[in-house]
């Protein structure tokens, strides 16, 4: 059964906080709400999490999962980022925008895409994310909380992800009522930007 932590979505109590990162740590999955819709996330490094996350999602290796990293310097980390995309990069984070962009060798090859060696980043506007990313001290493996067979359609709600996953994973963080709308997906690993996804964020940032 899940543990069930509601967190002040401005001012994060420290205590759930650390709490929540043990959780992570110690190999539990967590719907957390973000600056988008709610998200399922997981330890970057521990295969087994990432296996039950994308059962849970019902996805495959093909579905690029999303590094939720704290700032750009640790995008630079995990993807290669050239000066254009940087300047791409700082117009629109923090925010509700997901990055493909070719990965880095600190990427396992398990979590970037198959033939493409991509990998989906962003930096969340989400005051309950970034405390946790804090405390973690490294990136949060996520994907958009979307069960199987719910036509595409995200929870928002923490009592209606607590009725649905209950039994699935370790923790629920109620943060609030999060948005319909997932992230807008850009395509940074060509010539130039393309709009893979329109979702909250505003694509003509990218001229798109």
């Amino acid at each position: 059964m899940s543990q069930f932590f509601q967190i002040h979505p401005d001012n994060p109590q420290q205590r759930l906080i650390k709490q929540a990162a043990q959780i992570i740590h110690d190999g539990g999955i967590v719907a957390l709400p973000t600056d988008s819709c709610y998200a399922l996330v997981c330890h970057l490094d521990d295969k087994s999490a990432v296996e039950r996350l994308r059962r849970i999602r019902g996805i495959d290796e093909k579905h690029h999962l999303t590094l939720l990293c704290r700032d750009l310097s640790e995008i630079g980390v995990y993807a290669r980022v050239d000066n254009r995309q940087f300047r791409l990069l700082k117009a629109a984070t923090p925010g509700p925008f997901t990055f493909i962009l070719e990965a880095t060798k600190c990427v396992p090859r398990r979590l970037s895409h198959p033939s493409r060696k991509t990998i989906g980043l962003r930096v969340p506007e989400n005051a309950i994310v970034q405390a946790l990313l804090e405390e973690l001290k490294q990136p949060l493996l996520g994907t958009t909380l979307i069960p199987p067979g719910d036509d595409d359609t995200p929870l928002t709600d923490a009592d209606d992800i607590r009725e649905k996953l209950e039994k699935q994973i370790e923790l629920i963080v109620d943060g609030g009522a999060c948005s319909l709308e997932p992230t807008t997906v850009i395509d940074l690993s060509g010539n130039e930007p393309e709009l893979v996804r329109q979702g909250r964020g505003d694509a003509a940032v990218f001229g798109l």
